[in-house]
């Protein structure tokens, strides 16, 4: 039996194309990370094994350019939306500018990079914020601290909870990915048929069923149609 759609829950789905408008690099993109970079070398547990000391390299800078960054106009209409709803984001984003936009409710099915955490069968997490993380730096069992990222070959982070939520929207707002890092995509399977369901992206290959496609920057199309959902949410009910 399908979960009771709550009329007054959003969902937001968050990639990369939101971070990209506050200066943040893309990965897949045309200038994206991973044409400078080899993921296999700094995004992979086989890769941290043969030279952790790249890996470190690789996200302090990442840590460091998250840290400066800002929240963009989309980021703050999204924080906006909790005014009148529910609203949960979930984020293939490693970086906080939801949080820093003021969105109360975000899950990371990626990771963050304000956090590192040993390598351990159990480590232990630490907060770090924007600073580094060097070779020789601990966790408190003794193992080497790394970035608490999930990496290529490593499990996507509360997928379960994440699906139940948008299963449970009577929103879904998808913005700034084109849907195609899985499983984190195919959370928008779960999207019911009476949801009213946006695509916000510059492209996808194939929209998913059901959903209204704006082509388009997240800073523009965002805080517009945010706008029009907290006049909707004001309007007397009947």
């Amino acid at each position: 039996m399908k979960p009771e759609v709550q009329p007054n829950k959003i969902v937001v789905l968050s990639g990369s194309g939101v971070s990209a408008e506050s200066g943040l690099p893309t990965f897949r993109d045309s200038g994206g990370l991973w044409r400078t970079f080899s993921w296999q070398e700094v995004a992979s547990p086989e890769g941290w094994k043969l030279r952790p000391e790249s890996v470190l390299a690789f996200y302090n800078e990442r840590r460091l350019l998250a840290w400066q960054a800002r929240p963009n106009a989309a980021h703050t209409a999204i924080a906006s939306l909790e005014a009148a709803y529910e609203v949960v984001v979930i984020t293939q984003n490693v970086d906080e500018l939801h949080e820093r936009a003021g969105s109360s409710k975000v899950i990371h099915v990626h990771g963050e990079l304000a956090y590192a955490r040993g390598t351990s069968e159990t480590p232990k997490r630490y907060r770090i914020d924007g600073n580094p993380i060097s070779m020789g730096q601990l966790c408190e069992d003794g193992t080497q601290l790394r970035p608490d990222i999930v990496w290529f070959g490593e499990e996507m982070r509360f997928f379960e909870e994440a699906r139940m939520h948008v299963a449970t929207a009577a929103r879904v707002l998808v913005v700034g990915t084109s849907l195609s890092v899985y499983p984190a995509a195919s959370l928008v399977k779960a999207a019911r048929g009476r949801a009213k369901k946006v695509l916000v992206a510059f492209e996808v290959n194939k929209p998913p069923y059901g959903f209204t496609f704006m082509r388009g920057k997240a800073t523009e199309i965002v805080p517009a149609l945010a706008t029009t959902w907290l006049k909707e949410a004001a309007q007397p009910a009947g």
